[in-house]
Parts: C-alpha cells; structure tokens; sequence
C-alpha cells in the first residue's frame, strides 16, 4: 500500500513520482473506446482517419486525460481529489510514449481544508506536450 502524503512533510517544487507508459497502440485505443463510450471513428478506423486528412488514428483525448488521473491517484486517494482540470495541447499518435508528470506550485487553505495545487504535464518520449493542467488534493 502506498503512503498517503501528507502536508507537512510537502514543500512547493516537490514532484510527484512521474508515470511513464508504454507506446500507444491500436489495442489500447479500441480497449479505451469500448470501455469510456467514445467510438468516434476517427480513433479506431483507419479509412475514417484518413478520408479526415489525417495519416492514422489517434488517442483520445479523454484517454490522456485518464492517464494524468491515474498520476493522480497513485499519489493520494481519489477521494482527496478536489479539482482537476487538462488543457489538450496536441495529439497524441500511434508510438508515443507518454510520460505523465506533476508538480507542486502551491500550498493554500480551500473549503476549510490544506490543500496543494498540483500542476501537471503529459509529454511523448520527444518532449512534445500533449497535455497541461492542474489540481487541487486535500491533505491531512
């Protein structure tokens, strides 16, 4: 079980442990399309991509943003999850690599509890940023 993390032991610039993922593929798109709903051809039928101008299929945005989440919670429970909120920043093909990161920019009080807003990041393995965001998790 992982440690829970508390405020006081966490100073701004602390960095969540990074979650690195394997290169997108064509199985993971067609699983995540069937388990969130989102069957938009464009992510899981190449013709489609194609007649679409683009050169193959690429992830869904919600999937990057479920794999920013899951850097969440393998930090600090999803019930201390206050706000969490992805800006898309580019498109995430076949063969990236992501790696997820964040990062600790600020300690404050909000609703009554202590809380760290965490700033967040989603890059392939060539640096390109996919995604940016931030969140708020209440600590004990």
């Amino acid at each position: 079980m992982t440690t829970i993390p508390r405020y006081d032991s966490l100073s701004v610039g602390d960095e969540l442990p990074p979650l690195q993922l394997p290169p997108v593929d064509r199985t993971t798109l067609a699983l995540f399309a069937g388990a969130s709903g989102d069957h938009n051809p464009i992510h899981i039928d190449l013709d489609f991509a194609r007649r679409a101008g683009m050169s193959d299929v690429f992830a869904q945005g919600m999937l990057g943003m479920a794999w920013v989440g899951r850097l969440l919670t393998a930090w600090a429970p999803q019930s201390q999850l206050r706000r969490f909120d992805v800006r898309f920043q580019g498109i995430t093909y076949l063969g990236n690599a992501m790696q997820c990161s964040g990062r600790i920019v600020e300690k404050l009080e909000h609703g009554g509890e202590r809380c760290v807003r965490i700033e967040l990041h989603s890059a392939n393995q060539f640096g390109q940023t996919k995604i940016v965001g931030d969140a708020l998790v209440a600590l004990a």
